[in-house]
């Protein structure tokens, strides 16, 4: 793509972007004042902009393009993130999953420190939507989005954003004791049935509390201090648990961006070859006359498929394949310590044969305590392809609270707030429960659906929900 000022015009206009920032927390101004704004702007400007329509945003970023340029809306302004994409931290899948859309919310959910990023921006900058155009695109609720802007101001102001980290070292020493007591009792008590079994129940609960406050950490809501965040990040996730941080952060992010858009979210990735989901996506595949597996047994297979088999039969190996993959020795390194530290403590104290029983079952004890948690707000909502909705219509659509009480916040690690959490996924999760009545209002403004149901219902309402989309699949498969 040929450069569009000189590289002292470019240079010039890095500095002035980066005097703006491109904050999604405060409210805008009105389409007409913003358009008039930005006329005065560029007639002041000494060098020439670039401006641009939506219709030419839409027509040169056509997913069926192989040539299409990798443009996204940040403020009004666009940038190319082509050169970029390979280089971002959270992956290059993220910004693919907004080409050609305004993703203002988006990224001020995952950014906290503004002025950082400006720096990585100002590069990508090739010009802004012209004066005449909206800022939104005509699917975008614009009302609403200002209004959720003047809530995450409101949020920003009551400290809903600032981290108590003596709760979540709490959380860390419990789960170090629970991780201790799980070998002290095999020393202690033997390795009989008995011991063997109380050992593996608290080893399971620790690695699942352990998963929980590692995607604290990744979300980076533990400390103010991203590098903080960061280290502990390494610890908790490839030492305690033996996964990669950064495989984490790569799938978590886009699902974050896009929950339960298909080939956005990798969530979703099981559709079609292990599962169907999605009332439309389910109808399609049936009329495609696909058949990847029996999928109206579905909500059967489902007990003996993913809960169970996620961590042994998956995750372990999909998380080393990125490692490799990137070059991640550093995670690797903290990986091999943490399947060290368990051979020589565990191990050494069963032998090799009940070593390998024991950490087998309690992997899969915590693979299906981790899958029923995290799909209970995902897989009963609406999974269809990418409708390119404002931040707050996709996130509702995607997910769904459970009833809190103290059992369930320590049970799900908080996740029961989903809602919250994918509204705000750089927020505490001490501090959900302050914000919900805030987006409970909001929801209720708009008529948006605010659902949040008992624990034992959303996990009943996975299976559900499978059974629906596999008879959906089936009625098209045999008769459209």
């Amino acid at each position: 793509m040929a450069r569009l000022w000189p590289e002292e015009s470019r240079r010039g206009r890095g500095r002035q972007a980066g005097r703006q920032s491109i904050s999604a927390m405060a409210p805008q101004e009105e389409p007409k004042e913003a358009a008039a704004a930005a006329l005065s702007q560029a007639a002041r400007s000494p060098f020439p902009r670039r401006l641009f329509t939506w219709e030419e945003i839409r027509l040169r970023t056509r997913p069926e393009d192989p040539d299409r340029e990798m443009w996204l809306v940040l403020e009004r302004r666009v940038y190319d993130v082509r050169n970029f994409r390979e280089r971002h931290p959270g992956g290059a899948r993220i910004l693919l999953s907004h080409v050609g859309q305004e993703a203002t919310d988006a990224f001020a959910a995952f950014h906290g420190n503004k002025t950082l990023v400006n720096k990585f921006l100002n590069p990508l900058l090739v010009g802004e939507l012209a004066p005449d155009q909206s800022t939104f695109e005509p699917s975008k609720n614009e009302s609403l989005i200002m209004d959720f802007r003047e809530l995450c101001t409101t949020v920003e102001k009551m400290g809903l954003m600032k981290p108590n980290s003596f709760f979540f070292l709490a959380l860390l020493f419990h789960i170090l004791i629970l991780d201790v007591a799980s070998w002290l009792t095999l020393i202690y008590f033997g390795t009989s049935l008995l011991p063997f079994m109380a050992s593996l129940g608290l080893l399971t609960i620790a690695q699942v509390q352990a998963a929980w406050l590692q995607h604290d950490l990744g979300h980076l809501s533990v400390f103010e201090k991203t590098k903080w965040n960061h280290l502990l990040h390494q610890f908790v996730m490839c030492h305690l648990i033996g996964a990669s941080a950064k495989w984490w952060t790569l799938l978590h992010s886009q699902h974050h961006a896009k929950p339960n858009c298909f080939s956005k979210d990798p969530d979703t990735d099981v559709h079609p070859f292990l599962f169907t989901l999605g009332k439309s996506l389910s109808v399609e595949l049936g009329m495609k006359k696909i058949k990847y597996m029996p999928y109206n047994y579905q909500h059967r297979y489902f007990f003996i498929t993913m809960p169970p088999l996620l961590f042994p039969a998956f995750f372990h190996f999909h998380t080393f394949y990125v490692v490799y993959k990137k070059k991640l020795w550093l995670d690797l390194a903290w990986q091999l310590s943490c399947f060290i530290r368990l051979f020589l403590v565990q191990g050494y104290i069963l032998g090799p044969k009940s070593f390998l029983l024991y950490y087998f079952l309690f992997r899969i004890m915590e693979s299906s305590w981790f899958v029923w948690v995290s799909q209970m707000s995902h897989i009963p909502m609406d999974i269809d392809y990418d409708k390119n909705l404002d931040w707050v219509s996709t996130q509702l659509q995607a997910t769904c609270n459970v009833h809190q009480s103290h059992f369930n916040d320590w049970f799900t690690g908080h996740l029961n707030f989903q809602i919250e959490h994918h509204l705000f996924p750089r927020m505490p999760r001490h501090n959900f429960w302050k914000a919900a009545p805030l987006v409970k209002s909001l929801c209720h403004k708009y008529g948006i659906e605010y659902k949040c149901k008992p624990l034992l219902t959303a996990f009943a309402d996975i299976l559900h929900t499978l059974k629906d989309s596999g008879e959906l699949w089936l009625d098209a498969y045999l008769h459209k």
